[in-house]
């Protein structure tokens, strides 16, 4: 699957990014639309980065990994303005 962040920039989920970053990109996809702050979706990321893939410990910040979420904490942040109208 590719995903395009609002800049443009493509990332193939299957080969951009390791087995427990593309476990995290699924947890932080549902945190996007759940999320009631960004600053509580943030806070889901690092638990995410510091359990790891099934707690099995801290996952380093990749390039793209860090790209794809702080596209995501855009999206969070535009869908609370969007609640607010």
């Amino acid at each position: 699957m590719i995903y395009t962040t609002q800049r443009g920039e493509s990332f193939d989920l299957e080969n951009g990014f390791s087995g427990p970053e593309r476990h995290i990109l699924q947890k932080l996809l549902l945190w996007r639309d759940l999320a009631a702050s960004v600053e509580e979706f943030r806070q889901k990321k690092k638990e995410a980065l510091q359990k790891g893939w099934g707690d099995s410990g801290p996952v380093p910040e990749s390039r793209n990994l860090k790209v794809l979420t702080q596209d995501l904490e855009a999206q969070v942040a535009r869908r609370l303005r969007g609640k607010k109208h």
